[in-house]
């Protein structure tokens, strides 16, 4: 799921509870989500850790969003031995 689809769906209380730990605003999630602005790795794990939390309580309403999708190289999260992901067909 992108940032922008789990904000869409997310409650105001649980958009509240990212932008916390993100120690961010909402507003400034929206500018990820838009792609205007790009998270650093940091908050790009931050905010992958969060939503999957989120997510376990929504009875599928809602996904964990990638850590991958919310920075401009995400080949910063490849790991040795391991395949590239596959690229969004999205884009």
């Amino acid at each position: 799921m992108k940032l922008k689809q789990f904000l869409r769906a997310a409650t105001k209380y649980e958009r509240g509870e990212l932008a916390v730990v993100c120690n961010n605003s909402i507003p400034y999630l929206y500018l990820l989500a838009g792609q205007h602005r790009y998270a650093s790795a940091l908050m790009a794990t931050r905010i992958e850790h969060k939503t999957r939390q989120v997510a376990l309580g929504t009875n599928g309403r809602l996904e964990a969003v990638p850590r991958e999708t919310l920075v401009r190289h995400p080949e910063i999260f490849d790991r040795p031995g391991e395949a590239p992901a596959a690229p969004d067909p999205e884009k």
